[in-house]
């Protein structure tokens, strides 16, 4: 059984179909890339399975269970966190503050807890302190030491993404959802969380769906690519499978590939 199995899927937006007879799946451990050109429908593919919004046909099982209809926050408490395409912190809180409040979904003590500071509160509270220590601590000297205590807002665009991505795993997720993790870092950048990628799953055992629009970036993660155009599958397979394929290509280039003589 697939961790996650989606079958024709279909998303309508005002009589436009953003998605039509999608199938997809992931088996526990894989690195799957969602790819295509801008307009394919790739975040609203993100944004069905996350719950934050409702196909219009179509269904979607995680660990065998449809999750049609759930609220996000629920999606998240079973296993599935995601990051964004525009990074989404929260500006004010300090770097290990978002990390710690992403853990809201794991946590067993309520409000009278809280109020009166009971012991089992405040074990919990040092349970999630350290565990957010140990997920910032994943991504090197980045964001612990001193960084602990800045507000999100002072961290360069890279870090930015870096404390997303921290956010995510802090949720105990089984279901990583990545979009577009790389975008707008410069080369360096780029490689260094090229490699954290397959650490993710290496290291923490993530499962992990992709959108990325750097070929170098999914040539050097992926198990298995699926490219979308128009909201439709047209290829998947290997990356030098998809690459070379001619639909694939039409798709980028808008315009036949010319046969050889």
């Amino acid at each position: 059984m697939s961790l996650l199995e989606i079958r024709d899927l279909k998303i309508t937006f005002g009589g436009l179909d953003a998605l039509s007879g999608l199938n997809f799946h992931i088996d526990e451990g894989e690195i799957v890339s969602v790819i295509g050109p801008n307009g394919a429908g790739k975040t609203t593919f993100f944004n069905a399975i996350s719950g934050l919004v409702a196909p219009t046909e179509g269904a979607i099982d995680f660990e065998g269970e449809s999750i049609l209809g759930l609220d996000p926050s629920i999606v998240t408490s079973l296993g599935i966190a995601r990051t964004f395409q525009n990074v989404r912190l929260f500006p004010n809180m300090t770097i290990l503050e978002n990390v710690m409040v992403a853990q809201h979904c794991r946590t067993s003590q309520l409000i009278y807890g809280a109020l009166f500071q009971t012991k089992a509160f405040r074990k919990e509270e040092r349970e999630i302190r350290e565990r957010a220590e140990e997920v910032l601590g994943f991504f090197g000297h980045r964001l612990v030491g001193y960084r602990l205590d800045q507000p999100a807002f002072a961290l360069s665009y890279a870090n930015r993404r870096r404390l997303e991505i921290a956010r995510a795993m802090a949720t105990q997720p089984r279901l990583l959802l990545l979009d577009e993790p790389v975008a707008g870092m410069n080369p360096i950048e780029t490689a260094e969380l090229t490699a954290l990628i397959g650490r993710l799953r290496s290291e923490w055992g993530f499962t992990i769906v992709m959108i990325e629009h750097d070929m170098k970036v999914v040539r050097d993660v992926s198990d298995r690519v699926v490219v979308l155009d128009h909201g439709v599958p047209i290829a998947q397979g290997s990356y030098e499978e998809v690459s070379k394929d001619p639909n694939v290509i039409e798709a980028y280039l808008g315009r036949p590939v010319e046969a050889k003589a």
